[in-house]
C-alpha cells in the first residue's frame, strides 16, 4: 500500500487508470453490464463520499473533471456485484502505486523548493508561466510583503484592490499599511468594488504578475546595500566609522544619510531603545562586559549608560555603579568592545522579534 500522505494522490490516479468494465468477469461468466471509466470513476466516487471521504478531484484535468460530473449526473442504481467488480479494480490499481510525482513544473518545483539555485528556480519559473494549469495566486500570496510592495505600489489601484483580495487579511493589513495614505485609500476603496470581477480576469491578472515577478532577476545579496554597510560600521571601531561616513557623504550624502539610520551603536540606546526593553537587555548582556560598557562611557555615549541606570530597579542601578567604581579606569578598546558587546545583545533581540527599534522620527 502507498504511503498514507501518497494516498490522497494515488486514489486520484487510480480513478484515470480505471479500465471499461467491459474488460472484466465475475466468476468468470460474462459481465452483466458495461460500464465506461469515467461511470467506473463516478462509482467509486459515490462510493468513497457515502463514507464520507473527499478526494481531490480538483488535481484531475477540467476535462476528466467535467466527464466525471456527467457520469454521476446520468448514472441512477448499480448492482452490489458490479460494484464489487469497480471496487476491486480500483484497489488493485492502488496497490500497485509505489510513488507518486506532482505532475507539471509547478509541482516539480514546490517539491524541490529550498534544493535549487536561484536562478535555476527563475528560470524554470518562466518555463512554467505560459503552460501550467495551477493557481498563480498560491504562489504569489506565499512571497515575503517586501518582494510584494513594489508591484503594489507601481500597478493600478484595481489591480492593486484584486491582489489585497486574494491575500490573508494579515498580508494585506501590512501591505497596506506600508503604502502611501492617499493610495492606500484609493486601494481599500477599489475593494469594495471587487465582487462582480470574472474569474477568469482574476486568474489572468494572477498569471501577469507572477510572469512580472519571475522576471526580476534573483539578488546575490539577502539585504540591500543600505543594510549591509551598516550592519558592517555597527561593529567597526569608533574612529573607523567616522572617517567611512565622512567619506560617504562626500560622495553620496543621500546614501549616507540612509546608512547613518541603519547604523545602531551604543550611542543610539536613548533614541532607538523603549525604557521598558532594558531588563531584556540587562539579561542578555553578561554583566561584566556591562558593567565595562558602563564604566568606559563617555562624550557621547555617557548620555546611553545614565539612561540604561535609570532604567532599572534603584536597588540594581546603586550595585552597578559601586562595580563601575571598583573597576577604576577603563581603557577606550576594552570599553569599546564591551560597548559592542551590548549592541550585539540588542541587535540579536530585534532579530528575534523580543524588541523593536524606536524610529528615528519618534525621537
Amino acid at each position: 500500500m502507498p504511503h498514507a500522505s501518497q494516498a490522497s494522490e494515488a486514489q486520484v490516479n487510480a480513478l484515470a487508470q480505471l479500465k471499461p468494465l467491459g474488460q472484466l468477469t465475475a466468476g468468470g461468466l460474462a459481465p452483466r453490464k458495461e460500464l465506461t471509466r469515467q461511470q467506473k470513476a463516478a462509482i467509486i466516487v459515490r462510493l468513497l463520499a457515502s463514507e464520507g471521504a473527499k478526494l481531490p478531484l480538483s488535481e484531475l484535468s477540467e476535462d476528466q473533471q467535467t466527464s466525471l460530473t456527467e457520469a454521476i449526473a446520468t448514472m441512477s442504481l448499480i448492482d452490489r456485484d458490479t460494484m464489487h467488480e469497480v471496487v476491486a479494480e480500483f484497489c488493485s490499481e492502488l496497490e500497485a502505486v509505489g510513488l507518486t510525482f506532482p505532475g507539471g513544473l509547478d509541482g516539480a518545483l514546490s517539491l524541490l523548493d529550498g534544493q535549487l539555485s536561484a536562478s535555476a528556480t527563475t528560470r524554470l519559473r518562466k518555463m512554467a508561466s505560459g503552460t501550467s494549469r495551477a493557481d498563480p495566486w498560491e504562489r504569489i500570496a506565499g512571497l515575503s510583503a517586501d518582494l510584494l510592495l513594489p508591484v503594489l505600489a507601481e500597478e493600478s489601484v484595481e489591480v492593486g484592490a484584486v491582489m489585497l483580495s486574494k491575500f490573508s487579511v494579515a498580508k494585506s493589513a501590512e501591505l497596506l499599511g506600508r503604502l502611501p495614505p492617499e493610495k492606500a485609500r484609493r486601494i481599500a476603496y477599489a475593494v469594495s468594488l471587487t465582487g462582480n470581477v470574472a474569474p477568469e480576469t482574476v486568474l489572468r491578472i494572477g498569471l501577469a504578475l507572477a510572469s512580472q515577478l519571475d522576471a526580476v532577476p534573483p539578488k546575490a545579496f539577502d539585504e540591500g546595500p543600505v543594510e549591509r554597510v551598516g550592519a558592517i560600521l555597527n561593529y567597526a571601531a569608533a574612529a573607523t566609522r567616522d572617517d567611512v561616513l565622512k567619506g560617504l557623504e562626500e560622495e553620496d550624502q543621500i546614501f549616507a544619510e540612509q546608512v547613518k539610520k541603519a547604523i545602531f551603536t551604543f550611542a543610539n540606546i536613548p533614541a532607538r531603545i523603549e525604557p521598558r526593553d532594558i531588563p531584556k537587555i540587562l539579561r542578555a548582556v553578561d554583566q561584566p562586559k556591562l558593567i565595562m560598557a558602563l564604566a568606559g562611557a563617555k562624550g557621547p555615549t555617557e548620555k546611553s549608560a545614565e539612561f540604561i541606570l535609570a532604567n532599572m530597579s534603584q536597588r540594581m542601578a546603586a550595585n552597578l555603579r559601586d562595580e563601575m567604581a571598583n573597576l577604576g579606569k577603563v581603557k577606550d578598546k576594552d570599553a569599546e568592545e564591551a560597548m559592542n558587546a551590548v549592541v550585539a545583545a540588542i541587535r540579536e533581540l530585534e532579530a528575534a522579534g523580543e524588541l523593536y527599534f524606536v524610529a528615528e522620527d519618534e525621537d
